[in-house]
């Protein structure tokens, strides 16, 4: 008897993100590679990581070809030799949220232009003290956002302030303490730029203990569009990722891949899109 051919096998590495089941990042990735899965009839493995420790990445399982057809790493926190691992197996990758140089099949969003808009819109309105609570750095995608914020005061002729340039590691407590501290200062900004929407309601939290107005005394914009926003008093201007269209995409370009119907290396990247809401205000 014939054995019956399986279906193809994807696995999307997802690194263990703060409160993983709770995660706005993960869960979009997740629904846009579920969606182009499905309809492609396309079997998915959901494979959580460690997220600083990546020796358990790509067990031997991941790497037998005999039952995956391909790897999807949801992010890789700059761990470039973990994809060269997959690669060097014969398995086809993708790595999304990343954009790399190397010969590597990626897909990101463009997190510099993103930031370097909001922060140019904020110059327009008048602000001259902008500051910043950034992410992890150890992520691309932290770096970029926080690159793009200096470069957009840089070509306006504004000097950052080390002291509004503040780190929260795109967790709750790291940007509460920061947002204090920022609050706190004698010449402390006007506006803030807040690479996620979860440390940016962080950031309006303590605002409003201060007593500080938003956004009449402090504009603010984040970054994700999440729909915890609905819960704020006051409506998160903050930027739109297209992240269930790059999982979505991500699925739908390794499949190509898989089937040596693509040219190689794959790469691309993902417009965001800024929202105004009433979290900013000019001078």
């Amino acid at each position: 008897m014939p054995i019956k051919k399986r279906k193809k096998t994807f696995v999307l590495v997802v690194p263990g993100f703060e409160d993983i089941f709770h995660s706005f990042y993960a869960g979009e990735i997740i629904k846009g590679v579920s969606l182009a899965a499905s309809r492609l009839k396309i079997d998915v493995l959901i494979h959580i990581t460690d997220r600083f420790d990546h020796r358990g990445w790509l067990d031997s399982t991941l790497l037998d070809k005999t039952y995956i057809d391909g790897i999807i790493f949801g992010d890789i926190d700059n761990d470039v030799q973990v994809v060269k691992k997959a690669v060097s197996r014969g398995i086809p990758v993708i790595v999304l949220n990343n954009y790399l140089e190397e010969s590597v099949n990626c897909l990101a969003i463009d997190n510099y232009e993103a930031a370097y808009t909001v922060v140019h819109h904020l110059i327009k309105l008048g602000h001259t003290k902008i500051g910043t609570i950034a992410g992890d750095l150890s992520t691309q995608a932290g770096q970029l956002r926080l690159d793009g914020y200096l470069a957009a005061l840089r070509d306006a002729g504004i000097k950052a302030s080390k002291s509004h340039v503040m780190y929260g590691d795109f967790l709750r407590t790291p940007a509460r303490k920061a947002a204090q501290k920022m609050l706190k200062l004698k010449n402390r900004p006007s506006a803030v730029f807040v690479a996620s929407d979860v440390m940016a309601l962080e950031l309006m939290d303590v605002a409003k203990q201060y007593k500080i107005s938003v956004p009449d005394e402090l504009s603010v914009i984040g970054f994700d569009d999440n729909p915890l926003n609905v819960h704020s008093e006051i409506r998160l201007s903050t930027v739109a990722q297209p992240l269930v269209e790059m999982g979505r995409l991500g699925a739908e370009h390794l499949n190509q891949i898989s089937m040596g119907k693509a040219a190689l290396p794959l790469k691309g990247k993902l417009k965001a899109k800024p929202i105004y809401r009433h979290s900013v205000e000019k001078v």
